[in-house]
């Protein structure tokens, strides 16, 4: 099991303050509370607002925002908030009863798409399935992080598995057809969310790596990357998600003027990737930032 490390990451909310965990704290969705009472389900979120400060508190899969009272400045405050979250997380504590809060049953839907890629088949759904994206190449892979994918990889033609913020992306081996399976993986993956199962228990280093790389560009990055990131997530993701796919920022050369994709999802192995990066993204970021592109590659295509 991997230690549960804390950090902090500024909003554009100077009040909102955001404590990103590496360890899941939730299974999927979102919980948001007011004051103590609204809390009363979340022994974390009842032990943060016993902090006078604490004005509201937002909990997801793999962070915590905390929204304070004037009465305090965030710098004079947000180490030891910090260490406090992470020392609870660190304990074993319940973040939140999710058992308790899932008495009112949700309504799950899951509806399949097609796209751009033959081999890839989209089940969008209504549920927040995770913050933070996930790739798995194999049913061992899965194994380590996400029982959902692990489940999915129990059908025999499933080749890859990727799951985004509210859809999952299965890539299929060529023995079968999606007009003869992608009923019963649709039925599959609404029961399991139904019966509100773990989604995902650990997020795999890499992965996470090339989120923090990808989201975080006000930290980690700064200039031309900076730059990048920012249009491709404004720009580029948006599209590519709708055919359920993801490309995401791994690196940019600044001596060759080369940016390095991550193609995932429906992106992954498409017949139309490389017109995507060359047509799309790589005119994109030169029409946008001009004499500092010369190419865009994908590293995994």
């Amino acid at each position: 099991m991997q230690e549960t490390i804390i950090t902090i990451q500024e909003t554009t909310n100077n009040t909102i303050l955001k404590f990103n965990s590496t360890k899941i704290l939730i299974n999927g969705g979102s919980y948001e509370f007011s004051n103590i009472d609204e809390a009363k389900n979340s022994p974390l979120a009842q032990q943060l607002f016993y902090l006078p400060f604490v004005k509201k508190i937002f909990i997801t899969a793999n962070f915590i925002a905390i929204q304070r009272f004037d009465i305090v400045e965030w710098t004079d405050v947000q180490d030891e908030v910090a260490e406090q979250i992470q020392a609870y997380i660190a304990d074993g504590n319940i973040v939140v009863n999710e058992q308790i809060s899932s008495t009112k049953k949700e309504a799950i839907e899951v509806y399949a798409e097609v796209t751009p890629n033959p081999a890839v088949m989209k089940f969008g759904t209504n549920k927040a399935l995770t913050q933070t994206d996930v790739e798995y190449k194999n049913i061992e892979e899965a194994s380590k992080s996400s029982p959902l994918a692990q489940a999915i990889f129990n059908f025999p033609f499933v080749k890859e598995v990727f799951i985004s913020d509210n859809y999952i992306s299965v890539t299929k081996y060529d023995m079968v057809d999606w007009n003869e399976v992608f009923s019963e993986v649709r039925s599959f993956i609404r029961e399991y969310l139904v019966e509100g199962k773990t989604i995902i228990k650990e997020l795999p280093n890499e992965t996470s790596k090339i989120k923090e790389e990808k989201t975080t560009p006000n930290i980690e990055l700064e200039g031309v990357p900076a730059q990048i990131v920012d249009i491709l997530d404004e720009y580029i993701k948006p599209a590519v998600a709708g055919d359920g796919g993801n490309i995401a920022f791994r690196s940019y050369d600044e001596k060759n003027k080369v940016v390095s994709v991550i193609l995932q999802g429906a992106c992954s192995g498409c017949p139309s990737s490389t017109a995507t990066l060359k047509n799309g993204i790589e005119t994109l970021l030169k029409e946008m930032l001009p004499n500092q592109i010369n190419e865009v590659v994908a590293i995994n295509g």
